[in-house]
């Protein structure tokens, strides 16, 4: 009898690759990654596993090398990652379709994965968003943020991680930031359009969601302006009844618009003067250590049970338990090479700390970005209570410690 495959269209270096591994072999599956630089994912040379090079925007290349491995393996399900270019969500789809096996709409994920028509079926549907304009150069870009007022937020209309985003609090800003965006530093997976809108303020939260049914809210907080770069992310939020079920209903609300409910969706709001604003739907499951936080919260393994939904078998989301968990990232103040960090082996044993996880090697050089990659590390804790949370989060915080040597400047 054939091995029973899951097919994983690239993987994540940092984040949920590793997990989607494991579970999948827990369950009895080979895990095969297939990816356009396998060497990316340390993981997979690490643990020994099988991956195919092979171009993950080519759909024909795709579909060609699944059909040569259904010769050895009997193909459970195939799944991916968005990682840095939400595409892959799409082409998964795609590939599910083909070989007749469960998988998301992709024309649900294209629509979704283009900020702009997110905005405009969300908007039409009658969801509070942020007001929004398209443009394509830095005259559209600053007669846009004059029309809707700035401060304003600033992002590619493809893309994700908070890669490019920037809030812009005067005109200035703007012209300084299209002229970032368009003048090649900034990596574009398709024809440059920016995205325009207002910069709803209030509390941040994000709904995490399977095929439809709300598992619960996180909450999180940036570090500073005018960068979105994730400080801290709590699991559950603190939020009355009423706030719950209003992000809960307009999270729905979403999922109808776009045409998803299938899978794993994270919806990104924040709570404003009217209420709960949608920044963006994210139609895939949110970035490590996101699920982690669930499970340790509930006891719902996300990973695992949107493997099942892949494989065609039943998922259960039901709560076993119920904890605060709590994600801190680590994140330096300056660019330069990294001499020394250390404190994570003792951070890790502090009791309630579930995971310590360094991202950089000493002696690597380091340039903050304004985006995910800014963080060099995280640690997770959870307990029966979020202030008993943070105090383990700080602990263990304060055990780890680095050093940075600034690059040299111009004449040194």
């Amino acid at each position: 009898m054939a091995r029973r495959a899951l097919i994983l269209v690239e993987g994540h270096p940092r984040g949920n690759g590793l997990r989607y591994v494991q579970a999948a072999q827990r369950l009895g599956l080979t895990p095969i990654t297939l990816s356009a630089d396998p060497v990316r994912y340390d993981y997979l040379a690490a643990e020994k596993l099988e991956a195919i090079r092979v171009d993950t925007d080519n759909l024909d290349a795709l579909i060609h090398e699944c059909s040569r491995l259904r010769a050895t393996y009997d193909i459970a399900g195939i799944t991916g990652f968005a990682g840095d270019d939400e595409s892959v969500s799409a082409t998964v789809g795609k590939l599910c379709r083909h070989f007749d096996l469960p998988g998301p709409n992709p024309a649900s994920i294209e629509r979704c994965c283009d900020k702009f028509v997110q905005r405009q079926l969300l908007a039409e549907a009658g969801v509070a968003v942020p007001a929004y304009r398209l443009a394509a150069d830095a005259t559209e870009a600053e007669r846009s943020a004059a029309e809707i007022g700035p401060p304003v937020i600033l992002k590619p209309a493809l893309g994700s991680g908070s890669c490019g985003v920037r809030l812009c609090r005067n005109i200035d800003e703007v012209t300084e930031h299209t002229t970032y965006l368009l003048g090649g530093k900034h990596i574009w997976r398709s024809s440059p359009r920016i995205l325009v809108e207002e910069f709803a303020q209030g509390p941040y939260y994000c709904a995490e969601i399977m095929g439809n049914e709300v598992l619960g809210i996180s909450a999180a907080e940036f570090g500073r302006p005018p960068h979105f770069v994730f400080r801290e992310c709590t699991f559950p939020a603190a939020l009355t009844d009423d706030e719950y079920e209003r992000i809960a209903d307009v999270s729905l609300s979403c999922l109808r618009a776009l045409g998803l409910g299938w899978g794993p969706t994270c919806i990104e709001l924040r709570w404003t003067k009217r209420g709960p604003v949608v920044i963006e739907v994210n139609p895939r499951l949110a970035g490590s250590p996101t699920p982690q936080l669930v499970q340790l919260a509930y006891g719902v393994d996300l990973i695992t049970e949107h493997i099942k939904l892949v494989i065609g078998d039943e998922w259960d989301l039901r709560r076993t338990h119920s904890q605060t968990a709590a994600a801190r990232f680590l994140i330096p103040d300056r660019d330069g090479i990294l001499d020394w960090i250390d404190g994570d082996s003792r951070a890790a044993v502090v009791p309630g700390v579930a995971e310590v996880k360094l991202y950089i090697e000493p002696k690597s050089p380091f340039v903050r970005k304004g985006d995910y990659r800014d963080w060099i590390g995280h640690l997770v804790a959870a307990s029966p209570s979020s202030a008993g949370t943070e105090a383990i989060l700080q602990r263990g915080v304060d055990l780890i410690d680095w050093s940075i040597t600034p690059f040299p400047t111009l004449g040194e």
